[in-house]
């Protein structure tokens, strides 16, 4: 497979650099604003001159380096600036670029046919909007078509230039390639609007708890497979309630599943908020919730001890139509379980949901709105790229966002993604950005086996192969490695200095062997969707066939008609998007307990190791059966087994005593 283009440049800190070259004509070059996949091999044609587009023209703080040095003392246990933040109107004051900065931008863009379109509070970037000829016009360099991961996307064919009388003053454009369309899933549903997701089942039988309903003692509505059932793959025997057979997977954790696993009890969000930045927004997400909550017992948005439930969305995000670049109903599922996950963690505490349109304010802009308008204290952030050689351009004021982040005690959390150390992907082993920023808290994934009195029995690291089950024979053949939580060593930030104790560098897979770099994740919380958490969502259930069924009850199987059409239903949801709102929430609690916001937990995290469970190996499996067509037995079921801590598709990692690449320092052990 062929590999990407590696950035050139290993940042030791968030103080990076763009430079800006000198170029003819008074023009100054900002190097490193073309991503890599922009090379004459994947050239297509010229983008059509008369296309529109959004983008941003990013201004650097002033004074950086003191800005860094300042978030870093608030956010560490041991400095005396301790829990000193800044409001966002004194972060503007002695870091924002000025109005005057601001001016020279806007008068030039405006000069070069742009319509201005926005600026933030904190003067960050000025978005503007035009069409493919103005930019190239502008910043003196082609707009071209290139053919990318089964996409024809738009970048500029070199870096592009700038007037040198801003080159002080702007460090990045962000919009005029497509690099964005890769932070969302691919598939494309056509139609005039975006109706609710297109729906998904899970077969029964289903466990209420781990190994109440075992494949040897498969319930006789569900059969095959008859006694004994399946036997536990060869590697993956550990068996600790000594089973006879592979048990079924579970109907989904609830709350209080979690809660038990972890020790969370005493607290309720209270007077805390947690923000969350997808993409796009549900309409349905309030009854949703409300629905969801009713079902597990917590209260609801809206009444007492239900905490508020508030969404943030710009023009346009409803019933955005599908297409190619965009998919409004797959961020649906995303922000169902985001929400739902942090509201079961800390049922009273206020929820802001951020939606960007993907449009000319982006998930960049997102941040910069949250951060800069202080909406919430913890920003949970279920999305990311699945690698990190990004353009510089892109990653430097991203980086300078956290930086104001942390500066007011915003503490800003990632998933580190689903596909472990991607080399199932991209054939050598690379983190996700920006779950490799020395300055979010990247969250790992597990997978955790729960009892009928809400104890854990067992939780691993989150790594799964796929084994096709013969229900006669009862053989199971494995099929493939199919996803875990993302982890590694970064090649592009250096170890930061909460990871001091850490001696892991970046392998011989890597881009960067023997690198000490900021390692992935640093904690981590249930993310495996064998063992997933159970979500309600508004979805739309096409008619299959005459006479499909469905179950009625967890060991019920095929004795309920599937009924056409679009209404609430309820499915297990998994990966490292469940992990990081669950983190976020247990966090709001932390932030009551504590009595004031922990901001950027990492230093605190590494300075206080026994605050957390630490997550060995356990190498095991669980069947489930899957709807062929994942609505209803139309097309009938198949049976699979799914392992646990499986690495075999992402060499590089495993899970062990210690902080690891899979699940860092490891689960909460009681609110921190």
């Amino acid at each position: 497979m062929k590999k990407l283009v590696a950035v050139s440049l290993i940042f030791s800190s968030v103080a990076l650099t763009i430079v800006a070259l000198a170029a003819p004509a008074a023009r100054s070059t900002l190097k490193g604003s073309k991503p890599s996949w922009a090379t004459p091999q994947n050239y297509v044609s010229a983008a059509n001159a008369t296309d529109k587009l959004g983008f941003r023209v990013y201004l650097g703080w002033n004074n950086p380096s003191g800005a860094e040095a300042l978030a870093r003392a608030v956010s560490d246990p041991h400095s005396n600036s301790y829990r000193h933040y800044l409001t966002p109107a004194q972060f503007r004051q002695q870091f924002a670029p000025t109005a005057n900065q601001v001016a020279q931008v806007q008068s030039w863009l405006t000069s070069q046919g742009f319509t201005v379109v926005y600026t933030p509070k904190n003067n960050h970037y000025v978005s503007a909007k035009g069409t493919v000829a103005q930019a190239q016009a502008a910043f003196s360099t082609g707009l071209r078509m290139y053919k990318v991961n089964g996409l024809t996307l738009r970048s500029p064919s070199a870096d592009v230039t700038i007037p040198s009388s801003l080159a002080g003053i702007v460090n990045a454009v962000i919009g005029l390639d497509q690099s964005a369309v890769f932070v969302h899933p691919d598939h494309v549903v056509d139609g005039p609007n975006a109706p609710p997701t297109l729906g998904f089942r899970n077969a029964c039988p289903l466990s209420a708890y781990y190994a109440e309903i075992l494949t040897g003692a498969t319930p006789l509505s569900c059969q095959p497979p008859a006694a004994p059932g399946y036997s536990f793959p060869t590697g993956f025997t550990d068996n600790p309630l000594g089973l006879t057979s592979v048990p079924w997977t579970i109907k989904g954790h609830t709350p209080a599943d979690v809660k038990g696993a972890y020790s969370i009890s005493g607290y309720d969000g209270t007077r805390q908020t947690v923000a969350i930045i997808d993409a796009y927004a549900s309409p349905t997400i309030l009854q949703d919730a409300n629905q969801w909550s009713a079902n597990r017992g917590i209260p609801q948005f809206g009444t007492a001890g239900g905490g508020t439930l508030t969404q943030v969305i710009a023009p346009g995000t409803y019933n955005v139509p599908e297409n190619p670049k965009q998919d409004p109903q797959g961020w649906y599922g995303e922000e169902t379980l985001d929400v739902e996950s942090v509201h079961g963690m800390a049922p009273n505490a206020n929820i802001v949901f951020v939606g960007s349109p993907n449009n000319y304010q982006d998930l960049d802009a997102a941040m910069v709105h949250v951060v800069d308008n202080h909406l919430g204290q913890i920003v949970s952030n279920s999305y990311g790229f699945p690698t990190e050689f990004l353009p510089p351009g892109y990653i430097l004021p991203f980086e300078q966002t956290l930086i104001q982040a942390a500066t007011e005690g915003i503490g800003v959390y990632f998933s580190s993604g689903d596909s472990g150390d991607e080399t199932v992907n991209f054939g050598f082993a690379v983190t996700d950005y920006p779950a490799s920023s020395p300055n979010v808290t990247s969250v790992g994934g597990t997978s955790l086996a729960v009892d009928a009195s809400h104890n854990r029995v067992f939780e691993t690291g989150w790594g799964v192969s796929s084994y096709n089950c013969n229900t006669s024979s009862l053989v199971c053949n494995r099929a493939a490695w199919q996803a875990g939580a993302g982890g590694g060593v970064s090649c592009v930030f250096s170890r930061p200095d909460y990871q001091s104790a850490l001696t892991i560098t970046a392998g011989a897979t890597t881009q960067c062997d023997g690198f000490a770099g900021r390692a992935v994740p640093d904690i981590a919380a249930l993310a495996d969707a064998q063992t997933g958490y159970l979500v309600g969502q508004t979805q739309t259930f096409p008619k299959t066939c005459t006479g499909g069924t469905i179950c009625s009850g967890h060991d019920q199987c095929g004795n309920v008609a599937s009924t056409p059409g679009a209404y609430y239903d309820e499915y297990r949801l998994g990966g490292t998007s469940l992990a990081c709102p669950i983190v976020a929430g247990i966090m709001a609690l932390s932030d009551q307990k504590a009595g004031a916001p922990h901001g950027f937990a990492n230093p605190f995290f590494y300075q206080n190791p026994g605050k957390f469970t630490d997550i060995t190996s356990v190498n095991t499996a669980v069947a489930r059966r899957n709807y062929v067509n994942s609505i209803d037995d139309c097309n009938g079921t198949v049976d699979r087994l799914r392992t646990f801590n499986d690495y075999s598709g992402s060499p590089t990692q495993f899970t062990g005593a210690g902080w690891d690449n899979v699940t860092g320092l490891g689960v909460f052990n009681g609110v921190p």
